[in-house]
């Protein structure tokens, strides 16, 4: 049987095998009695759906749909939609919560079900398990023929997206520098929202895998080595910058004027130049961001909140510290101004404005920026063995008692050393482990890999 995560992320798992139409919907149903009971004045919680455009997409929304309709909720169908499309609309419609079916980066045959407060925002880690508590001990009644929710659907999402994010920027600025765009859009939620974007910014855009059928045409992270058909076609065409999507558009990754990619560690930074630019504050990033964004803020007079990995800790903190930026290493920019959280959309208006602004290509923008070396890597880790691991490591660094290495175990294990820092945590998401280590060489981290892999014997 493949895995099935339930995590603080939500439910993901492989449909057909262990991720199920029947699951879905006593999912929904245990989302549905949770809103209830934390929301007893409502005597019918609204809830909206969207999803990343998978084949198994409109499948399983509507199974999470019909499980929230039967315990008494309203549910609103967005269709296909981004993940902070999602997240904003929930806002919007003035939702009790929101559901994303999106399996992110995981490839075609995974889906999942993200699960969002009121603001757009995961639930924290107490209400996470709440839900997953109603879901295994089937704490549920469904209603009957007069209790029972209804259904609506909303197609507004994009246009109150793009209008959301387009009141971050100077459009008529960017609209003067005509810039020129190859954007890959991985055939996921951020085909149609994001072409409107650039159309409404003057841009001249070459869109590659623009159809959201959820078939993706290359493995879906936005990595280096999964992008690699876009240097070609940037400089085929002389344009000024590349753009690669996530299947439900929360991340981003650039690619410069010359075709090389620079890595989705460059989409929050090159944000927060922008953004530390402007004004004073703090940002809010996780543990395995890289250190560019301390020396951006350090240099801007501006400060920096750490939390453990995961979207909602970042968002969480952004909102209690009213951080002016926020994001995550992965390419993922949050801009309280527009929803808390992850959106591709936002990294990409603030990167063209920074751009236009300057009058500098991205290459000379990203030559500013104290440069790093990231190296992650990750292995195959059932969930039960995840802990013992984890201890491993952590006796293994404590054990060389050095005043120069410190550990933090907030999340995971992550050790800064003179040469840099690294990083052990078991993902929320997949049943695999992340090894994360930063320096100022490659070769250092890349050692720092290694080291690692050898306490943990891979």
């Amino acid at each position: 049987m493949e895995p099935l995560i339930i995590s603080i992320s939500g439910l993901r798992g492989v449909v057909g095998k262990s991720l199920s139409p029947q699951l879905a919907v006593e999912y929904g149903m245990a989302f549905g009695t949770f809103l209830c009971r934390e929301n007893p004045s409502e005597q019918r919680p609204r809830v909206c759906i969207g999803r990343d455009g998978r084949p198994s997409g409109a499948m399983l929304a509507a199974a999470v749909s019909a499980g929230l309709m039967a315990v008494g909720c309203e549910t609103v169908d967005l269709g296909i939609v981004t993940t902070p499309g999602v997240g904003l609309m929930t806002r919007f419609l003035s939702c009790t919560g929101g559901v994303v079916i999106t399996a992110s980066h995981n490839p075609v045959e995974w889906n999942g079900v993200k699960l969002l407060r009121n603001d757009g925002i995961a639930f924290p880690s107490d209400q996470a398990q709440c839900i997953r508590q109603i879901y295994y001990d089937k704490q549920f009644t469904p209603g009957d023929s007069l209790s029972v929710g209804g259904a609506s659907t909303d197609a507004r999402s994009h246009a109150v997206h793009v209008d959301t994010v387009l009141q971050l920027c100077d459009k008529i600025l960017i609209s003067s520098k005509r810039f020129k765009v190859v954007l890959d859009s991985i055939n996921g939620a951020g085909c149609v929202v994001t072409a409107n974007l650039l159309s409404k910014l003057g841009c001249e855009y070459i869109h590659i895998n623009n159809r959201p059928t959820g078939l993706f045409a290359h493995t879906p992270e936005p990595t280096a080595e999964n992008l690699s058909e876009l240097g070609p076609i940037i400089k085929q065409h002389s344009a000024h910058i590349g753009f690669a999507q996530d299947p439900d558009a929360d991340r981003l990754a650039v690619i410069d004027e010359n075709g090389c990619y620079i890595g989705e560690e460059y989409t929050l930074a090159l944000a927060a130049k922008y953004i530390f630019g402007k004004k004073k504050g703090a940002a809010a990033v996780n543990l395995s961001t890289s250190r560019m964004i301390d020396d951006l803020a350090a240099a801007a007079g501006c400060t920096v909140i750490r939390t453990p990995v995961g979207e909602a800790n970042v968002a969480q903190a952004a909102q209690a510290n009213n951080c002016i930026i926020a994001g995550e290493g992965n390419g993922g920019v949050i801009d309280l101004r527009v929803v808390p959280v992850r959106d591709s959309l936002v990294g990409i208006v603030l990167i063209l404005q920074l751009m236009a602004e300057t009058g500098k290509t991205v290459s000379q923008l990203v030559d500013e920026i104290p440069r790093y070396h990231i190296v992650k890597t990750k292995f195959p880790c059932p969930q039960e063995k995840a802990g013992s691991i984890l201890n491993t490591v952590e006796q293994h660094y404590r054990a060389i008692q050095a005043d120069n290495v410190t550990i933090d175990t907030s999340d995971g294990v992550r050790v800064d050393l003179p040469e840099g820092w690294v990083q052990l945590r078991a993902s929320n998401t997949e049943p695999i482990m992340r090894i994360m280590a930063e320096s100022a060489n490659a070769a250092d981290a890349q050692k720092l890999i290694d080291q690692i892999k050898a306490v943990v014997k891979i």
